[in-house]
């Protein structure tokens, strides 16, 4: 299975990500913020971010540009949660190259999806 990162400051969501995608196999890591989530991801290399937008110290917007930016992480998927996608939060995560958003709240069978699709994808 795949190795995932879950970066999200809700500490409940983030757990609950964590317990839905471990039960599907995979092996998961996860930050609370933007800052150690930009760590995990250049340490480790994951298969797929999950990232939420909204976040103190340096949000998601922020992981994904610096990220797209190193030949190392630029390819890894990303996906966006957020409570709110309005039509300009949706056109910068594309601009940025955002693989796919999710909102929440959101049902498990569309987080797997979504998770299947894009690992399945490269």
């Amino acid at each position: 299975m795949a190795t995932i990162l879950i970066i999200e400051d809700e500490i409940v969501l983030q757990r609950t990500l964590r317990k839905l995608l471990e039960f599907e196999g995979h092996t998961i890591l996860d930050a609370e913020n933007g800052v150690t989530g930009l760590k995990a991801a250049r340490e480790h290399l994951p298969d797929l971010i999950i990232c939420d937008i909204r976040m103190p110290v340096l949000d998601g917007y922020g992981v994904l540009a610096l990220l797209r930016q190193s030949a190392e992480t630029a390819s890894i998927p990303f996906v966006f949660m957020t409570a709110k996608a309005s039509q300009s939060e949706i056109e910068r995560g594309l601009a940025l190259g955002i693989d796919h958003y999710l909102t929440k709240p959101f049902e498990a069978n569309e987080l797997l999806r979504i998770v299947n699709d894009k690992l399945n994808a490269g």
